[in-house]
């Protein structure tokens, strides 16, 4: 017999870094169990935003998938910006080369409506874009 599915969280917790607390108690999972299981599946992401999506079924047992870190995130990273800009098409808050694109593009791929790298490298840009992040020699 198949579990029921009751419901599907998405959460973001630091890799290796799931506390019990507010964001899971609603969930109506064992908290100590899934941070204990989220922690060791993440713990060799280093220091990045890990996103992940709980099923949780009918009996209060739950599978978890983890998903890439947001591209925000890694455009920050790589751009050193510590924020992204309060107006985005005025002020420019750091500037990224296409290679390093192309590498937040091939890492988000499997995350992202996209068939190709191409196509991945066109929406990452777009939230750069957004952020107030350059991209040298990238013409979209």
């Amino acid at each position: 017999m198949s579990k029921r599915v009751a419901k599907v969280v998405k959460l973001q917790f630091p890799a290796g870094g799931a506390r019990p607390g507010p964001a899971l108690a609603g969930v109506g999972i064992n908290m100590p169990q899934f941070c204990t299981a989220f922690n060791d599946a993440s713990r060799e992401r280093g220091a990045d935003t890990v996103p992940v999506e709980i099923t949780v079924y009918d009996d209060k047992s739950f599978d978890f998938v983890l998903k890439t870190t947001p591209a925000s995130v890694m455009l920050k990273k790589v751009a050193g910006a510590k924020s992204g800009a309060a107006t985005p098409h005025n002020q420019v808050v750091g500037t990224i080369t296409t290679d390093q694109l192309r590498e937040i593009a091939e890492y988000k791929l499997p995350d992202l409506n996209a068939n190709d790298v191409e196509a991945a490298m066109k929406i990452v840009a777009g939230t750069a874009k957004n952020m107030g992040i350059e991209i040298e020699g990238y013409e979209d």
